[in-house]
């Protein structure tokens, strides 16, 4: 009961809903971390994630796209050129979408401490074959990693991640797949609160809409071991997703022109 009572004293928005980026600065007011999401390869949500970043003025960046060595390189002065940037980090063999569309977030907030959430992908892959907590390490019980998920949140998280693929990876395979995606959660959490404890926020969080669900994303991760802080969850969407959205405020925009997404998985 005390955990719930702290969840509801902490909530930032005074409304749950759709929000427009213009509005989006109002909101954040008051809060510790800010989750916002995106869908990775729509510039427009990065467009909106430097100019709420710009608008909160966070003393910490936390990235899902960086390491923690990618993210202790970055200086001051590579902040202020991106080819620069790009080139110290690696950006082009890791990945992500193009860089140009991510550097303004990080000149959005030049003083901010950068922090990489990400992690090596042996890592994810052991989580998959061993599940999160063993990989996660002494600290997986904070985090609920020890925890086997209710059997219909189980099913449900499976089914997205069919989904998410395609429908082609083999069945046997989905367990793993929402372990990995529980271990990305709890680092995330857990870079989150590195960043509070070294400067003691705002925290700002770059990461997928995915991540960003309160339901069972990083921000429930992130409510088990640091229940008092004030989480505020944005998601970005390229399609209504209704009103029981797994957020505390969502952006949706048109979505951006792509080939079909399944046609590279085998």
């Amino acid at each position: 009961m005390k955990a719930v009572l702290a969840l509801l004293l902490t909530a930032v928005p005074a409304l749950a809903g759709p929000i427009t980026p213009e509005a989006l600065p109002g909101a954040m007011q008051g809060a510790d971390v800010v989750v916002l999401g995106e869908v990775h390869d729509n510039p427009l949500h990065h467009a909106h994630q430097a100019q709420a970043v710009a608008a909160l003025r966070p003393r910490a960046l936390v990235f899902e796209m960086l390491t923690p060595d990618q993210a202790a390189r970055v200086t001051p002065a590579l902040r202020a050129d991106m080819a620069a940037l790009e080139g110290a980090l690696g950006w082009n063999a890791s990945g992500w979408p193009d860089f140009s569309m991510y550097y303004p977030i990080f000149a959005a907030a030049p003083e901010a401490v950068v922090i990489g959430a990400a992690l090596p992908r042996a890592d994810v892959r052991r989580a998959v074959s061993e599940g999160a907590a063993p990989v996660f390490g002494a600290e997986a019980a904070r985090y609920g990693l020890d925890q086997p998920l209710a059997p219909e949140d189980q099913s449900a998280r499976e089914a997205m991640q069919d989904a998410a693929h395609c429908g082609k990876l083999p069945k046997t395979l989905l367990p793993g797949m929402v372990e990995a995606q529980r271990l990305r959660d709890a680092a995330l959490a857990r870079a989150a609160v590195q960043a509070m404890d070294q400067t003691g926020g705002p925290v700002a969080v770059i990461t997928g809409s995915g991540h960003a669900r309160k339901d069972q994303g990083m921000p429930a991760a992130l409510a088990l071991v640091a229940p008092g802080l004030r989480v505020l969850s944005v998601g970005q969407s390229e399609s209504d997703p209704g009103p029981d959205a797994p957020y505390d405020l969502w952006i949706v925009t048109a979505p951006q022109p792509r080939g079909d997404p399944c046609d590279g998985i085998n």
